[in-house]
């Protein structure tokens, strides 16, 4: 079946009108004619009774006006996504990503630029949970997080790296031989947390609270330095990843891992869902070959 002929038709048909469609299509009326003729003749039956300048629908009329929609509606989906492809040579990807995990994606981000150089990277920087209602709200198309994400949101995710959270505190707090904490230990110390609308602070209260603590919050703040500069004149303990323990920890301060239970800094991607774009699923496809992460169950298939 004629594509363009089966377009003319539907357009034919939903204005009732000849000329009205000719002039929809840019196409003379006797092309509009022409081709709903010849799709009459390869279903092999009339489409439309003409009344004078009236048209209405036969019962075959119905049928390939309404499956003729869906193939069209298919039509448009299939550009959209071969453009979608041709996008990983041009286009724009908006991703979120917090404070401190964009120092993990340093690397990522250099090869993303060798391979896919005509893709625009729009990075916005901004808390955990607030990445989060962004993605879910179709604002930003990937983001990354501290799991568990909010169970309330629609979010699909796919773990990145997990690393295990050890706390600072000033030279003299724990004794020099000490390596580990355990996590109920944290009760009666004083703490400096990122604030509330963190993910890694969101994980930390429901680990405290499934270990029945209630933690002694000394401060809270959005930046992660000042945190370590609290913890390094006493004033509270910082719990913070592996990766940045000796970024951040200088001689003023002792970093001891936290145990019984371990508590993990799991980072993900989340999306919403809906359609990901090629364009995400190539710095997927970079992430994992970087970090060296194999699509878990679940991730979506690169097609």
């Amino acid at each position: 079946m004629d594509i363009r002929s089966l377009r003319y038709f539907i357009e034919t048909a939903r204005l009732s009108s000849f000329t009205q469609a000719a002039e929809a299509l840019h196409v003379t009326q006797s092309t509009i004619s022409k081709m709903v003729r010849q799709l009459e003749d390869e279903v092999g039956a009339p489409l439309l009774v003409r009344d004078g300048r009236r048209l209405t629908l036969t019962d075959t009329g119905a049928v390939v006006y309404a499956r003729g929609e869906e193939m069209l509606a298919t039509l448009r989906q299939l550009q959209l996504e071969v453009r979608d492809t041709q996008a990983r040579q041009r286009g724009t990807l908006a991703i979120g990503i917090p404070p401190m995990i964009n120092l993990l994606f340093t690397p990522v981000l250099k090869a993303f630029r060798e391979r896919h150089p005509g893709i625009a990277l729009a990075l916005s920087e901004d808390t955990g949970q607030a990445i989060e209602r962004q993605v879910a709200a179709g604002e930003l198309e990937l983001g990354m997080t501290v799991l568990p994400a909010d169970a309330a949101l629609v979010l699909q995710a796919e773990p990145i790296a997990s690393y295990p959270l050890y706390a600072l505190a000033a030279a003299g707090t724990f004794q020099r031989s000490r390596r580990t904490l355990r996590l109920k230990e944290l009760a009666g110390l004083p703490l400096v947390l990122l604030k509330d609308d963190f993910a890694l602070t969101r994980a930390l209260r429901n680990a405290f609270a499934e270990a029945g603590i209630s933690p002694a919050i000394a401060a809270q703040s959005g930046q992660w330095d000042w945190l370590v500069e609290m913890a390094s004149v006493g004033i509270g303990v910082a719990l913070v990843p592996e990766p940045f323990v000796q970024r951040l920890a200088g001689e003023r301060l002792h970093a001891v891992r936290i145990v019984e239970p371990a508590l993990a800094w799991d980072v993900a991607h989340v999306w919403n869902g809906r359609y990901l774009s090629h364009a995400a699923r190539a710095w997927l496809e970079v992430c994992r070959d970087v970090l060296g992460l194999k699509s878990p169950r679940g991730s979506p298939r690169l097609r």
